[in-house]
């Protein structure tokens, strides 16, 4: 576990977030204007527009997807009611989005989207999409929402935040502690390939079916790093390490005591020759079991911090400090925010009402 200190000095990378975005997706259609129903199909309405049953089902599936076992009963409800609720939120944003004229336009979708498929093949761009259970319109109409809903909350709120100077000063002299680092601390990225794939595991392009397929693919891999390409993207696109792989191969931050919890003295050893910005030469894992090679491994070292307390003076925690601020001020004020438009709004939840009424048995 990293400490708060720790973690607000961590920088993510653009890739973690494009992934991040990518898999976080919210699967929303476009929705009709038309007079309120309350037939089957519809499950809400929003000053009169509906939100269909097929649009909350196709998120809901696209949140089961990656499920070893599906909810079922009451979880299942549950899920729905939440998805539900978010596509209100979002509807009630949008149409505040309208009456400000910050509809997303076609040329900031295009962007958006330009820059989500810019890692990946078009034949591995549209595997993703099926994997998700979507197709590219209701992928870019996602991308239309988010981007809608990112400029709303800009304006009405992000821009509206200030972190002074004082109140930095004042939260470092408060939790001065959580920026002394008892331990140095490696925060490490890495990209796996294993010799027999987890059927489990989406992302193996040019799968390795055993370990001589293994060992050509880290091969191609690591002859890619050498001639310059990014880590993040080719984490992204061939590693198979299920934590990792989505997240652009980025496994967090270590202290020095913990990189002893890593079982492949190999890697261990790697990670100690390794500077900042390097990454390491192919690692052969060995099952210990039955001495065959399990997987082959490349490990980046991002960034090393020393031990020792970080002062006030020094930029990175005045940035961090200053970024959880506004990112604690944001999150609540958010939450406020679509508050007051909801009250603002002519929501039915036509779906709520009968899981209410059916005592929790609705579908």
């Amino acid at each position: 576990m990293v400490g708060n200190g720790e973690t607000l000095l961590k920088k993510s990378s653009f890739f973690a977030r494009s992934a991040a975005a990518f898999s976080a997706v919210a699967l929303l259609a476009a929705l009709a204007g038309c007079n309120p129903q309350t037939s089957g199909d519809v499950m809400a309405t929003v000053d009169g527009r509906k939100i269909f049953r097929s649009d909350v089902d196709k998120y809901y599936d696209n949140n089961v997807a990656s499920a070893q076992q599906a909810p079922t009963g009451e979880q299942a409800t549950a899920l729905r009611l939440n998805i539900l609720h978010t596509m209100i939120d979002d509807e009630i944003l949008m149409r505040r989005a309208e009456k400000l004229g910050l509809l997303a336009t076609d040329e900031e979708i295009d962007r958006k989207y330009n820059e989500f498929k810019a890692p990946f093949t078009q034949e591995e761009f549209d595997k993703r999409l099926k994997d998700k259970k979507i197709t590219l319109a209701d992928f870019k109409r996602d991308i239309r929402r988010s981007i809608t809903v990112e400029k709303v909350m800009n304006k009405e709120v992000s821009s509206k935040i200030n972190v002074t100077d004082q109140d930095i000063t004042d939260y470092y002299t408060a939790h001065k502690g959580e920026f002394n680092l008892i331990e140095t601390q490696y925060h490490l990225a890495l990209i796996t390939v294993s010799t027999a794939p987890d059927p489990k595991v989406q992302n193996q392009n040019d799968k390795a079916q055993n370990e001589a397929d293994a060992r050509k693919k880290i091969q191609m891999i690591a002859n890619r790093l050498d001639s310059g390409d990014d880590f993040a993207t080719l984490a992204m696109k061939y590693s198979e390490n299920p934590e990792s792989s989505g997240n652009a191969g980025d496994i967090g931050t270590f202290p020095e005591s913990g990189l002893k919890g890593i079982n492949d003295p190999s890697t261990r050893e790697a990670i100690a020759k390794l500077k900042p910005g390097q990454y390491s030469p192919v690692i052969t894992v060995v099952n210990p079991a039955n001495r065959q090679t399990a997987e082959y491994r490349i490990v980046k070292l991002v960034s090393k911090e020393p031990a020792g307390q970080r002062e006030l003076s020094d930029p990175r925690v005045q940035q961090a400090i200053r970024s959880q601020l506004h990112d604690r001020r944001e999150q609540l004020l958010k939450a406020a925010y679509y508050e007051v438009l909801r009250d603002s709004a002519k929501v039915e939840n036509y779906y709520a009402k009968k899981v209410l009424d059916s005592n929790g048995n609705e579908k």
